[in-house]
């Protein structure tokens, strides 16, 4: 498996499609000369195809913000993953917090989401978990970190050739600006292998799984998570769509 660092812009719903176009332009104008890691963005659905014919031929990769777990059938306002596929997507987010909080996802469409995808070649599922604010509080992160695993990922087999990412994002800091402690952050990494290797065992989870943090990256705490032992890369949301600010934070991730 490829273990390089990856660094993957969640644009979210914050730009229209021209500004979408825009971005894309600059990123790839901006990142010709890094040759480490990997980068992807993730830009809406509308945009998908013009964000592919701007990236074409060069580094960066091309990643979906969600996905059905049905490839085809009557799911009006869904996209499948092999449409997915079909439109130039390598990545896949699945159970972003804010799909959990605003359109009531939960683990087991997320379950079923990550089984199909990994039904599809060449499509890596991202798939996040995380505690929220009053979770942690009550020092029930742990607990919810595995119960979340466990309910993703519960019953299924990852093939030799298959990659998977796990984004920890704790709840409470997502667009906070206040990024969580390094060292709290490395606990709760170690916490997500250590539940991956009880589901598919250490051998596994070594080859197969990168597990990366989100949750208000930027420039001035970037440093801080580098030599994290647990961190395979970031998950980045506002600090990507300034092209200058996501550079710094790639150069500091991927080098």
């Amino acid at each position: 498996m490829n273990k390089d660092h990856i660094i993957i812009a969640n644009w979210k719903m914050k730009l229209g499609i021209n500004e979408t176009i825009e971005l894309a332009k600059k990123i790839k104008d901006k990142f010709k000369k890094i040759d480490k890691g990997e980068v992807v963005v993730c830009p809406n659905f509308v945009a998908l195809m013009e964000v592919k014919k701007i990236l074409n031929g060069g580094k960066i990769k091309l990643g979906g913000q969600t996905v059905f777990w049905e490839n085809r059938g009557a799911y009006t306002g869904e996209i499948s993953p092999d449409i997915l596929a079909e439109a130039g997507c390598e990545y896949v987010i699945i159970g972003h917090s804010e799909r959990r909080k605003y359109v009531l996802e939960n683990y087991e469409m997320i379950h079923k989401k990550v089984k199909t995808v990994l039904g599809i070649d060449n499509l890596i599922p991202i798939v996040c978990v995380g505690e929220d604010a009053k979770e942690r509080k009550t020092d029930r992160r742990d607990f919810v970190l595995v119960d979340q695993l466990q309910e993703a990922f519960g019953g299924l087999n990852i093939l030799k050739n298959q990659q998977v990412i796990v984004a920890y994002e704790p709840i409470w800091a997502i667009g906070s600006g206040v990024a969580i402690e390094p060292s709290e952050a490395e606990y709760a990494h170690k916490i997500v292998r250590l539940a991956l290797n009880d589901i598919f065992g250490m051998q596994t989870v070594d080859n197969n799984f990168r597990i990366i943090y989100g949750g208000s990256i930027d420039t001035k705490n970037v440093e801080n998570f580098v030599d994290l032992e647990n961190l395979d890369g970031v998950l980045v949301g506002g600090g990507s769509l300034d092209i200058d600010n996501f550079y710094k934070i790639a150069q500091a991730i991927i080098g």
